[in-house]
């Protein structure tokens, strides 16, 4: 199935912890007692808008896209975050605590939306965008969280 990828999760939400290579085994765990997700893959675009930015994600197939909002009804609410890997290590990790966000569902995936009122608030969440976006686009793995347990993945 091409709309999903699989990850083995250590390391995933602590920063400046690199993450083993994705799909494979982490040594150190016991046959039966790994921790790895199985995430819908999506392309993701992202844009500023008044008072923070916008994540839209995308998925090809409808399996893929269901997952994806059954994941998001099930964690939004709690804090989210983004982490940018390339070659399986960790470029980049944005948590949006400043901001205020919200999950709304699409025909095709979901658009994540983190604003706040505080001018400064805002400035570092749009500055996150900007570095999240210059990640994916020039090749890094994007993957969306809430409460530190991925949603999606995903490129430009």
């Amino acid at each position: 199935m091409s709309s999903t990828m699989l990850m083995e999760r250590t390391g995933m939400g602590t920063a400046g912890m690199a993450s083993p290579g994705i799909g494979s085994p982490n040594p150190s765990t016991m046959p039966g007692m790994s921790n790895w997700v199985v995430l819908p893959r999506c392309e993701m675009k992202f844009e500023k808008c008044t008072g923070g930015f916008k994540i839209t994600c995308s998925c090809e197939d409808e399996v893929a896209c269901g997952a994806l909002q059954n994941l998001c009804k099930m964690l939004a609410g709690g804090m989210c975050s983004c982490c940018c890997t390339y070659n399986g290590i960790t470029m980049c990790q944005c948590n949006f605590c400043c901001g205020s966000c919200k999950c709304e569902f699409t025909k095709d995936g979901c658009c994540i939306t983190c604003t706040s009122g505080d001018k400064a608030c805002c400035d570092m969440l749009q500055a996150c965008c900007d570095c999240i976006k210059c990640c994916c686009e020039k090749g890094c793995c994007c993957y969306m969280m809430f409460n530190n347990t991925p949603v999606c993945c995903g490129s430009c």
